[in-house]
């Protein structure tokens, strides 16, 4: 695994959740992978190739060492079992030195966790700001609490809701860290230098929503999903040791980037709308894109929502339908890939979490059908043959990109 087992255990002594009708976020769904979480004695299957299921369950629960522990935990008020995924200190809302609405987390190379808090409750139903949005970072070798770095206020707009983040280093020691992280309801990308603990703020119109694909239809439910800019991915080191940062509203079916280059100068904020792209072509109607990866072969993996879909491209290739591939495609095991993570061991896997987000807001969720998942597959595996093989060969990348906002 790519994160340690025991941080997780640090998290929940950091935790800070509501009991109202929260989604079971991905920092969840990564608890139980890591064996905080109960996965339900389910075993593994393979219903999803190339995927194999790690964990699935009916409802998300918390492990503990013994039915006297769960049984404290619930009369004393710290697990609320009306929504089994949160445990936290409910009666004391105005502690702001927990967690409050964790969104994405990503570790970087130096054995550190950066949790990306919303500081938001009932998002979608009815959104309160119970904390300032920040960034929390554990040790990932002895879960302890690092820091803290509050989002500054004059970076959060009315309504802002931070979703994703992103950590960019080249250096061993990490000393040149960068965190990407998106600003989805008011279409911004914030950068945070860990050096000396500056944030910035980038706006432009790419980050907005695409009124086309803001109507979602899944599985007999139709919903409008407004939501801006949401997936994030960096592209490997190229040898003049830059990266891309590929991006995507969740509202969109066009894939967009920019070069970190630009990204990490913060007087380029109000001088850099002409260094953000459009990349190649629109992945169709449907094509809506939620989460992404890359691995250091160069292949993107990103959740196709609609679809019930992973699907996949080749960075070294022309971005066109002829070049995106499919990883896998399951009508029941794949319902709202919301979360992909690509690990770095030295054989890699990409993660995919499904939720079936959109059937939790219409109401409760089937107690007695799977609803949640985690799955993996080798990253060789999953595109060999594929469009997405990089051993598969195209025609050389001369064009792929194309300058400006228009097709």
């Amino acid at each position: 695994m790519f994160l340690s087992h025991k941080v997780f255990a640090g998290l929940w002594r950091y935790s800070y959740f509501f009991p109202d009708r929260q989604k079971a976020a991905s920092i969840t769904l990564w608890l139980a992978m890591l064996g905080v979480a109960q996965p339900q004695s389910v075993p593994a299957d393979t219903d999803t190739p190339p995927f194999n299921t790690l964990y699935k369950w009916k409802h998300v629960d918390f492990q503990f060492p013994s039915p006297q522990h769960r049984s404290f935990a619930i009369a004393s008020g710290f697990l609320a079992t009306r929504s089994a995924s949160h445990i936290g200190n409910e009666g004391n809302k105005n502690d702001c030195s927990g967690l409050t609405s964790v969104f994405r987390i990503n570790a970087d190379s130096c054995g550190r966790l950066w949790v990306l808090d919303s500081g938001q409750i009932d998002s979608q139903d009815d959104p309160e700001q119970e904390c300032p949005p920040c960034i929390v970072l554990f040790d990932l070798r002895t879960d302890r609490l690092i820091a803290r770095y509050m989002i500054p206020k004059e970076f959060v707009l009315q309504d802002s809701l931070f979703t994703n983040i992103i950590v960019d280093t080249r250096t061993e020691n990490c000393s040149d860290l960068h965190v990407y992280i998106t600003d989805t309801w008011r279409f911004g990308l914030l950068v945070f230098r860990q050096s000396d603990q500056k944030f910035w703020r980038f706006s432009n119109p790419l980050f907005y929503p695409d009124p086309l694909a803001s109507n979602f239809t899944l599985h007999g439910l139709n919903f409008q999903w407004p939501d801006g800019i949401f997936g994030l991915a960096l592209s490997p080191l190229s040898q003049f040791q830059e990266r891309l940062l590929f991006f995507n509203s969740l509202a969109s079916y066009r894939e967009f980037y920019v070069s970190t280059s630009i990204l990490q100068q913060p007087l380029r904020v109000n001088d850099s709308s002409s260094e953000f792209h459009l990349l190649g072509e629109s992945r169709g109607c449907t094509g809506q894109a939620s989460a992404s990866a890359v691995d250091r072969r160069g292949v993107m993996y990103y959740g196709l929502v609609e679809r019930d879909s992973v699907g996949c491209w080749d960075t070294r290739k022309i971005y066109e339908k002829q070049t995106l591939g499919v990883v896998a495609c399951n009508k029941e095991t794949l319902i709202f890939p919301n979360d992909v993570k690509v690990d770095q061991e030295v054989q890699q896997s990409v993660w995919v979490i499904s939720n079936r987000l959109p059937m939790f807001q219409e109401g409760p969720l089937d107690p007695d059908d799977y609803n949640y998942r985690i799955l993996h597959a080798d990253t060789e595996e999953a595109v060999r043959g594929t469009v997405c093989d990089p051993d598969i060969q195209q025609p050389p990348p001369t064009s792929l990109i194309q300058r400006g906002w228009l097709p």
